[in-house]
């Protein structure tokens, strides 16, 4: 059997005791009867068992010597092994205090299980870190973001009640409007809270891919006009495996982005079956986002603005959030390149066959 790490040490450490009070015991006995015959010659010429005199000073004094040389040998083993105990003891304790930046000292990396426990426990001890840190940040995006529409719908309601604003149309349109906001922010915090906890369960069934994203454009053609944003489609994907609602809010989002931060001009909108992959792709001309910024551009409540500085000026910060969390569900990825036509391309994939059916629970 292979002995690693503490168990190794251990094992050495007590051989070298043995053989340590073994060799002490030999060296010394040599030494203590050549003396003793030297000098002494009548104490050793009796036919007993019973030890002489000196010899019971030189038993004790042998075996104290063996016992001091353990406890040096063992106290040292004990305090490499209790430094990374101890440190991992004071962390938990610190951490149940609530200092989260509590880390453990591996110490002796030869003693590889204390060592490691320490290891473990620093990660736990980040990752939780990590955790709390993100949740206290979403706490404070969904407040933020939740703010702003209440705010406005408190304001015009008070001054409805007051008789400040005249109860019309365009009125309760107003609030209409600031309500369906409200009710796609749930609607995306659902999403991507249930895409993280592995909850986001999808109705898969055949669809009429290019069918669904026509729908979608019908339905934001007036908005992206409004923006000086033209929509070319060019769709031939034509039956995919999926989950068509999911994939009509994905779409929705992109193109509410493209909205949002595309310069006026050309939007293209293209759907793709190739090797076995289904793919959406949304184009727009411009201005782009830098290389060093798309990897960050799907992390919720993250905005860009001029490359790569968070904004707080547009949107919610959730909807490319929706769309990777609405990708992975479907076992695929959504990634964001630099696009031909001089701005940003974001493509929605996932596998053609092989994604598990699942039923909508009641979450």
């Amino acid at each position: 059997m292979k002995l690693v790490g503490l168990s190794r040490q251990i094992a050495l450490t007590m051989m070298a005791i043995a053989f340590g009070v073994t060799l002490m015991a030999v060296i010394t006995s040599y030494v203590f009867y050549f003396v003793a015959v030297s000098y002494w010659p009548e104490l050793f010429n009796q036919n007993t068992l019973v030890p002489t005199a000196p010899e019971w000073i030189w038993i004790v004094a042998t075996t104290l010597a063996g016992l001091a040389f353990a406890i040096v040998v063992g106290v040292r083993l004990a305090r490499r092994i209790l430094v990374p105990l101890n440190s991992v003891t004071d962390g938990i304790r610190r951490v149940a205090q609530g200092d989260l930046k509590a880390r453990a000292i591996a110490g002796d990396r030869s003693l590889g299980e204390a060592a490691g426990l320490a290891d473990d426990f620093n990660a736990l001890a980040t990752q939780l870190q990590r955790t709390t840190e993100e949740m206290a940040f979403w706490n404070a995006a969904i407040a933020h973001e939740l703010r702003t529409p209440v705010t406005i719908l408190r304001g015009r309601l008070q001054g409805l009640a007051e008789g400040v604003f005249t109860p019309d149309e365009s009125q309760f349109r107003s609030l209409l409007n600031q309500v369906d906001g409200l009710a796609r922010l749930i609607e995306d915090l659902r999403a991507v809270s249930l895409a993280e906890s592995g909850h986001l369960h999808l109705q898969i069934q055949e669809t009429d891919l290019d069918a669904e994203v026509e729908s979608v454009v019908d339905f934001c053609r007036h908005a992206l006009r409004a923006a000086d944003q033209h929509l070319i489609l060019d769709l031939n994907a034509k039956s995919a495996m999926c989950d068509p609602v999911r994939i009509r809010q994905a779409l929705l989002a992109l193109l509410d982005n493209a909205r949002r931060h595309a310069a006026p001009g050309k939007v293209f909108i293209q759907t793709r079956q190739q090797d076995g992959w289904c793919s959406v792709r949304v184009e727009d001309e411009g201005p782009g986002i830098p290389p060093e910024a798309a990897s960050q551009v799907f992390t919720a409540f993250r905005r860009m603005r001029d490359g790569d500085e968070t904004a707080t000026d547009a949107g919610s910060g959730l909807g490319l959030a929706v769309v990777a969390a609405i990708a992975r569900a479907h076992q695929g990825d959504a990634r964001c390149v630099p696009s031909p036509q001089g701005g940003a391309c974001f493509e929605l994939r996932w596998p053609q066959h092989g994604i598990h059916r699942h039923t909508e629970g009641s979450l």
